[in-house]
């Protein structure tokens, strides 16, 4: 790895595919030690503070404020390991019943991003039990990179990468807990690799594993190759790096976000 022309480093990426149990003392204790080294950026599944439980489960209970004890948990694991964590929970809202589904950023970029695009599909309603973010897309400095945040069923949006892409983003997380079922990892593999091939954007994505969820956290560049990929079950640790000549190189072959007329 070099540092760029324009002075920027390449940026490390650490995928966590882990799954999230009911318990969240036992979630806290498992973000701690599964936090990796010598990343600059480590991003966790959705909702890895607390499973969602059964299909339609009252979730409020396990609702927590920002500086709460996850986030504790996770400006920690950021702190301890000298990089900035991205990580999933279910945070207060104005309504007690239904929290908001809220990514953490947290260590050299702090944010809070609260889900837009609730999973109001393929049987399931987290609209009942959940609340929608307000319409913003969340973008954050990192190390000279310009990082957006998005949740699971947001990546079926293309307006919403291309609104975090219009403020900047050269580089998409998506924590997810990407339902399993017939079709899904192809869904999940193909939205992901569009998302990046029609921005022109890595999209790094972390998900909670089989038999509930798809697993299969992937790296993807701005050309759409996959630069590393997990299978649907297995749990660890993915890595790869985010290289400004790369994301250049690819805006030069493909220039579709200079020649739009839309």
């Amino acid at each position: 790895m070099t540092e760029s022309t324009d002075g920027r480093a390449p940026l490390r990426l650490a995928l966590v595919q882990a799954a999230s149990s009911l318990e969240p003392a036992d979630n806290r204790a498992e973000l701690a030690r599964l936090c990796p080294d010598a990343a600059d950026l480590v991003v966790f599944p959705e909702a890895f503070a607390r499973d969602f439980g059964p299909a339609g489960s009252d979730v409020s209970a396990y609702a927590e404020p920002l500086g709460g004890p996850f986030d504790q948990t996770v400006s920690a694991a950021a702190a301890g390991h000298g990089t900035t964590v991205v990580a999933g929970m279910f945070e207060t809202s104005p309504d007690p019943d239904r929290p908001y589904n809220t990514l953490l950023a947290r260590g050299g970029a702090e944010a809070a991003y609260r889900k837009i695009h609730l999973y109001d599909s393929f049987g399931y309603r987290e609209s009942d039990r959940l609340s929608a973010g307000t319409l913003e897309p969340v973008v954050v400095a990192l190390g000279g990179w310009k990082v957006g945040l998005m949740t699971c069923y947001d990546l079926r949006f293309p307006e919403m990468a291309r609104a975090l892409v219009d403020r900047g983003a050269e580089v998409i997380v998506v924590p997810a807990a990407w339902v399993a079922g017939d079709g899904k990892i192809d869904h999940w593999r193909t939205l992901l690799r569009a998302r990046a091939i029609e921005n022109t954007v890595y999209v790094a994505a972390a998900g909670q594993p089989a038999p509930r969820y798809c697993g299969t956290s992937m790296v993807v560049d701005p050309l759409g190759r996959v630069l590393v990929e997990a299978t649907d079950d297995e749990a660890g640790v993915v890595r790869a790096v985010a290289e400004v000549e790369v994301l250049a190189a690819a805006r030069r072959t493909n220039p579709s976000l200079a020649n739009r007329r839309l």
